[in-house]
C-alpha cells in the first residue's frame, strides 16, 4: 500500500537557501533539502487501485504557473511544538491548485483530511522542544529574507511508513500546462 501526497517541489536554490537555517535547535530533525516541498494534499497509505485513479485524475488539473512567497518561520503546535516551517503566502492560485487536489482526492474516495490547509515547507520535526525554544531560535535566526520561485508544475510523491520527513519518492509530475499521469509501478 503505498502512501502518497500530492506537492510543489522546491528549486535547488530555495532548498539551498532553507537549508542555511539548519541547526541550533536541540530536539530537531531536520528534514534533508531533497526532501522540501509544499504539501498540497496528503493522501495516506491507499489502494493500489485507488493510487492509479488519483494519478490518472491528477492528469486532469489545470493551473497556469504561479508565483510561490516563503515569507517567515514559524511553528506547528503552539504550546508543544511538533514542527519547524517556512510559511508560505496563501494565493488565490495556491488555494486554487489544493482545492482540485481535495475535490479530485474526495471524489475518488481517499480518505478525508482533517488539518486546515496552511501551505508551508518542513524545516524540521521537534520533539521534546518547548516553546520558548523554539521562540528563542525563531528570534535568533531573525526574519527569514523572502524567498520566491515560480510554480509549474505540481508532484505526486511516494514515502514510507513513518512519522513523516522522507524520503520522498516522485512517483509521477504534472507540468501545468501538459499535465500527463504515468500509471503506478508496481
Amino acid at each position: 500500500m503505498p502512501r502518497l501526497f500530492t506537492g510543489l517541489e522546491m528549486p535547488s536554490d530555495i532548498a539551498t537557501e532553507l537549508s542555511l537555517l539548519r541547526g541550533g535547535l536541540p530536539g530537531a530533525r531536520w528534514i534533508e533539502p531533497a526532501d522540501y516541498h509544499l504539501t498540497l494534499r496528503f493522501i495516506g497509505d491507499i489502494r493500489r487501485e485507488l493510487a492509479n485513479d488519483i494519478a490518472e485524475g491528477l492528469a486532469t488539473i489545470a493551473a497556469a504557473p504561479f508565483a510561490v512567497k516563503l515569507e517567515r518561520l514559524s511553528v506547528f503546535g503552539s504550546d508543544k511544538p511538533r514542527a519547524l516551517i517556512a510559511r508560505a503566502v496563501d494565493s488565490a492560485a495556491l488555494t486554487a491548485l489544493q482545492l482540485e487536489h481535495e475535490r479530485l482526492a474526495r471524489r475518488l474516495g481517499a480518505p478525508t483530511e482533517r488539518r486546515k490547509f496552511t501551505p508551508h515547507v518542513t524545516l524540521a520535526r521537534l520533539r521534546g522542544v518547548d516553546a520558548p525554544t523554539v521562540g528563542a531560535y525563531i528570534e535568533a535566526r531573525g526574519d527569514m529574507p523572502p524567498l520566491s520561485f515560480e510554480a509549474t508544475r505540481f508532484v505526486l510523491y511516494s514515502s514510507r511508513e513513518s512519522t513523516g520527513g522522507g524520503p520522498y519518492r516522485i512517483e509521477a509530475v504534472y507540468p501545468f500546462a501538459t499535465a500527463r499521469a504515468r500509471g503506478w509501478a508496481d
